[in-house]
């Protein structure tokens, strides 16, 4: 993670694999293509956390991180509830699982499959999702803050195509 400060509010940029959940001030920028960020927000308490997952489904083998959907949202939630926030009051953005890789068959579309983990497992938590920006062919350069949470999204052309 690389954090600068600009004007009393921390800036960071947020690598694939991490997360990080804030009730302080920070403006969180990553970016995608395949990967999926869900960005949660607690509105009542001001705070939000944000995570960058590679793969769906975390198989059981080898470490259980934040690389895998599954791993990577149970561990924001926790997160952001360690911090004392209520999972009542989260809401979820949910960002990228752009087809950046041209595949023969559609079945191997990893961020399809990152699109649908993100979606169940928040259904499954009963988050709302209040914004979505997903799929497509075009990386996202995403910028969250923590304390309103709003997210300003680009698209970025990927040269794999």
């Amino acid at each position: 993670m690389i954090n600068t400060v600009n004007q009393d509010i921390i800036t960071e940029f947020l690598f694939p694999c991490g997360l990080v959940a804030y009730t302080t001030p920070r403006v969180v920028h990553t970016i995608l293509g395949s990967c999926v960020s869900v960005c949660l927000f607690d509105h009542v308490r001001r705070a939000g956390g944000i995570n960058h997952f590679m793969l769906p489904l975390w198989n059981g083998e080898g470490l259980a991180t934040p690389k895998y959907g599954n791993i990577a949202l149970e561990r924001l939630i926790d997160s952001m509830l360690s911090l004392g926030l209520n999972k009542k009051h989260l809401v979820a953005k949910v960002f990228g699982g752009a087809a950046v890789i041209e595949v023969a068959n559609p079945t191997f579309n990893i961020g399809e499959k990152n699109i649908s983990v993100a979606f169940n497992m928040l259904n499954d938590f009963r988050i709302p999702v209040i914004s979505q920006s997903t799929g497509g062919r075009s990386g996202r350069k995403i910028i969250f803050n923590t304390v309103t949470g709003e997210v300003i999204q680009r698209y970025i052309k990927l040269n794999n195509f």
